[in-house]
Formats: C-alpha cells, sequence, structure tokens
C-alpha cells in the first residue's frame, strides 16, 4: 500500500501543475469588437491602412485584448451606422463568441457631425429636434441590432458602451459652440445614454455608460480625452484622443469582465 502511495502521488501533483496550463488554453476568449468610430479608435491618428475603417492597435478593443491575451476580431469601422453593423460586422458573430462590445447609435443620430456644425451656426433647435428623435426612433435601430447579436453569439458576454458628454472648460467661445448649444449637446448625450441603457439591460447586456468616466476630460478641459473641432483632421473632431481610449473606454471594459 506504502508503494502505491509512493508511485501514484507524483502523479496527481503532477496532473495538478498541468492542468491549470490546460484549462488556461481551454479557456481562450474569442473577443469581437463592433460598432463605429468610438470603437475603432478615430482620433488616435494611428490607423490600419489595409481598410478604410480607420481602425487602431490603440483604441480600446485591441488594449483590452492586449491587456487580457484575448483573441481580437476586430470589426467596428469609421462611419458605421446599427444598420451597417448589422450588414456588415455581425457576420463576425458564433456560438464560439465569448465577448463582444459595441458602441453604436451615435452615427444614427448624426451626432459628432451635428456638433462640427454648430461652430458655424446655432445648432441648439437641431440638437433639439436630434433629441426627439433619439427618444422615439433610437430604440427600435438598437433593438435591430441587439436582436441580431443576441441571436448569433448566443454564449458571449455582450458589453454596450455609451457616448461622453463632449465638453469641458471655458474656451467654448474659441470654437464658436455657446454655453446654450454646450448644454443640449449635454442632453443629446444624456438621451443616447438612458435610451442605450434601456435597451442594453432588456436583452441582458452590460451596459456602461461614459458620460461619469469622461467628466472634467471633454474638449476645453486641462486635460481633455476628447478632441475639439480639428480643421486639419475633421473625422478625429469630438472622437477620443490616444488618452480617451486608454483612460476612459479600457477601464470600462475592463471594470466588466
Amino acid at each position: 500500500m506504502k508503494r502505491f502511495i509512493r508511485v501514484v502521488m507524483p502523479l496527481l501533483v503532477a496532473g495538478a501543475v498541468m492542468m491549470p496550463a490546460a484549462l488556461a488554453h481551454a479557456a481562450t476568449t474569442n473577443y469581437v469588437a463592433l460598432g463605429d468610430s468610438y470603437s475603432s479608435g478615430v482620433g488616435t491618428d494611428h490607423y490600419d491602412l489595409s481598410s478604410s475603417c480607420d481602425r487602431s492597435s490603440l483604441a480600446y478593443p485591441a488594449l483590452v485584448a492586449k491587456a487580457k491575451s484575448y483573441s481580437l476580431n476586430f470589426q467596428a469601422c469609421s462611419g458605421a451606422t446599427t444598420t451597417d453593423v448589422i450588414n456588415n460586422q455581425v457576420g463576425a458573430l458564433s456560438g464560439s463568441t465569448n465577448l463582444v462590445t459595441v458602441t453604436a447609435g451615435g452615427n444614427d443620430a448624426g451626432f459628432v457631425n451635428l456638433l462640427v456644425t454648430c461652430t458655424l451656426t446655432n445648432c441648439v433647435s437641431s440638437i433639439n429636434s436630434t433629441i426627439t428623435w433619439v427618444n422615439t426612433q433610437l430604440a427600435s435601430k438598437l433593438d435591430a441590432m441587439y436582436t441580431q447579436i443576441k441571436s448569433r453569439a448566443t454564449a458571449a458576454k455582450v458589453i454596450v458602451l455609451g457616448y461622453p458628454h463632449l465638453f469641458s472648460g471655458t474656451c467654448l467661445g474659441a470654437l464658436g459652440i455657446s454655453s446654450s448649444e454646450v448644454t443640449a449637446s449635454n442632453n443629446l448625450a444624456n438621451a443616447m445614454d438612458t435610451v442605450t441603457k434601456t435597451e442594453a439591460t432588456n436583452y441582458g447586456f452590460t451596459y456602461k455608460s461614459a458620460i461619469t468616466q469622461f467628466t472634467n476630460h471633454g474638449v476645453c478641459a486641462s486635460s481633455a480625452w476628447l478632441h475639439g473641432l480639428d480643421l486639419t483632421s475633421i473625422t478625429s473632431s469630438y472622437h477620443p484622443t490616444t488618452t480617451g481610449q486608454s483612460s476612459g473606454y479600457e477601464p470600462l471594459v475592463l471594470s466588466a469582465l
């Protein structure tokens, strides 16, 4: 009996040492990043030139994948609407997908483009009309997209990310944007935040608002994580900087895992 124990115990110990490595291999996370320019990395000025989607290795999906050693399928694309996500991105999802992140809805509402035009003319009325659209129409757009995500990535954790308030500080006059336009812009972000959170929660997804995370880091803040209007690179305007991706969005995702 003693001889049996002496022989078997080393094998058990060896198995205990080997098992974690085997489990780690089996637990490889297949991560699919969906969405628009806030997920693709517009504003980092460091893009994969093999496509026109402005995907960046400095965007939060790439940062999260690197930090967690996940296998990343990067589908997010600049300019994508919820319909674009359905038509061009959700095909990457399957039953083997473990993690999905997505930002979408901003382009459906024309959020960033609207703010660019605010520098040329007073746009409070246009923003208020957009808020009405968000409160009455955005939910159905998100529902169509979330239905596709849920039906395809049946075993995945899905993290939906929101958009921040864009402005902080007192340099607004230099941008041609009035305090009333700033208030309207923040109200629009709040409306999108509320609708998106409600719909994401209805599908059992995890929603992470970006409003608190970006507080005191908007355009004109002393430590801004968002670009202001950039006439040399219009597409970067009102998008996260590299710090906005690494200190804003990446921690939101990591906190939800």
